[in-house]
């Protein structure tokens, strides 16, 4: 980790929702998302948050680092529908040995989405890949992507 990780950091990211982010889109395979409305899925909202967090840390760590999320702590208090932007701003404001925690809040036109907070842990991609394949007995390449900052 550089020395600029520090709490403090800040990005704000907006989204403008597709309507395949929505709820029926989560899981296609399952009849009972399909059948609730057109509104944006918990499950994007949460990986829309980390993908912000993602940003804060942009030149923040080694090359050979990168982080993964390790705890959600989030409410999803309204909806919002496809073509509504979703403004996500996340602080850091913890930093304990490789443990990042992150305060975050989503906004859309109408008023607070989500609030809580997100926890992602610092990870040595190669150390981690070797994990992961002791972890499945060699199976699959082990690739963890540049952009997983």
């Amino acid at each position: 980790m550089r020395d600029g990780l520090r709490p403090g950091l800040t990005a704000t990211m907006t989204y403008t929702v597709p309507p395949e982010r929505t709820v029926p889109h989560l899981l296609p395979e399952s009849a009972e998302f399909a059948a609730l409305p057109d509104v944006l899925a918990t499950g994007y909202l949460v990986g829309i948050v980390e993908w912000t967090c993602i940003r804060a840390l942009t030149d923040r760590l080694n090359d050979a680092e990168r982080t993964l999320g390790i705890h959600v702590d989030l409410s999803h208090e309204a909806p919002t529908p496809p073509g509504a932007d979703l403004t996500v701003e996340v602080e850091l404001v913890s930093v304990e040995g490789r443990r990042l925690t992150f305060s975050v809040r989503a906004s859309d036109d109408a008023g607070v989405v989500c609030r809580g907070t997100h926890q992602r842990a610092v990870i040595d991609v190669a150390r981690f890949t070797d994990r992961l394949a002791a972890r499945t007995g060699g199976r699959g390449d082990g690739q963890v992507g540049a952009a997983g900052h």
